[in-house]
């Protein structure tokens, strides 16, 4: 067997894989190889990036690309990228399933980024882990890997040895936290600087839209809900609703929290910052004037549930977000 003198990062070409998600990732770890590690780092190789297909489930795996000479012992790193199609049915990850727990189990660490997540879903790895994808996903991620502890909230869980990635452009977010494992933290920033990109830390809840559950069935709890987005959640007393629909109270607030996943406060919280964002991004108001006018009577209570929610203060979220003309 070849001495190995590189770190290998496979990333597998599933069917529909985002093509040039993985000449992206491609570019970025090849791209760190430009960069020395510190002293005390000095024994960290340089990346190689391999691509793999499997064809077919009773086919071994194949490597279709390289960026240097790698050894026969297969990747250190796999990773599953993103994809413009749906997410991978369970009979379309089949042939994949296998391989990806059998290299997990000889130590290789297992990554995927945005709708790469069910096709690692399909292994069971997520199985009681936190685990990341797009937001928009969450509601079908959460029916198909009940298990799996979902937050899509994070741009990126790190659980070690299995690490999933939320959007489609969080790659750029798995690959940098991977050259900081594998080549070092000086390396890490060297190569997010010369890509004039961010290092690791943001968040997906910075980006993410509030998308209430409405195909639950329970009519009365529908019929609020439209209510609630109708008026601004202006009034969100739990009475209130609960008088709406008709229904006791404890009923009321069990029938909601069943369809919705949340109380009636954080419900109507959610639709007031969701109200606040768009104002935030699109209007010239002042931020007092946006608390007033989503329903908050007192700014500094505003600013604090804003920052709880989206993870920014509306100041900060202005700043990055705002449209101007």
């Amino acid at each position: 067997m070849a001495e190995r003198r590189h770190t290998e990062i496979g990333i597998l070409l599933y069917p529909g894989a985002q093509t040039s998600a993985v000449l992206a990732m491609t570019d970025l770890f090849t791209i760190s190889n430009r960069f020395q590690a510190p002293i005390a780092a000095s024994r960290a190789m340089p990346i190689a990036v391999s691509h793999w297909r499997i064809e077919q489930a009773d086919r071994a795996p194949e490597r279709v690309y390289e960026t240097d000479s790698c050894t026969d012992s297969g990747p250190d790193v796999l990773i599953l990228p993103p994809s413009l199609d749906n997410p991978a049915t369970a009979d379309a990850a089949a042939p994949d399933v296998e391989w990806l727990r059998e290299r997990h189990a000889a130590g290789c660490i297992t990554a995927s980024v945005c709708a790469g997540a069910f096709l690692l879903g399909e292994t069971g790895l997520l199985d009681g882990r936190p685990a990341t994808t797009h937001w928009i996903l969450e509601d079908q991620f959460h029916l198909r890997f009940p298990k799996v502890l979902v937050d899509v909230d994070r741009m990126l869980i790190d659980g070690g040895q299995v690490l999933t990635a939320g959007g489609l452009m969080s790659w750029s977010d798995l690959c940098l936290r991977l050259v900081e494992r594998l080549r070092g933290a000086e390396v890490m920033t060297q190569t997010a600087r010369f890509l004039l990109v961010d290092p690791p830390g943001r968040e997906q809840r910075y980006y993410s839209l509030f998308a209430p559950r409405m195909s639950h069935g329970d009519a009365a709890v529908l019929g609020v809900q439209r209510w609630l987005q109708e008026t601004g959640a202006k009034v969100i007393s739990l009475e209130t609703l609960a008088a709406m629909a008709g229904l006791e109270r404890r009923t009321f607030l069990r029938r909601f929290r069943k369809a919705t996943g949340m109380t009636t406060s954080e419900y109507g919280q959610r639709l007031r910052v969701s109200k606040a964002c768009g104002l935030l991004q699109f209007s010239s108001q002042s931020v007092d004037r946006i608390a007033w006018a989503t329903g908050y009577g007192d700014p500094g209570a505003f600013r604090k549930i804003f920052a709880r929610f989206v993870g920014l203060t509306p100041s900060e979220y202005r700043q990055r977000f705002a449209v101007t003309v």
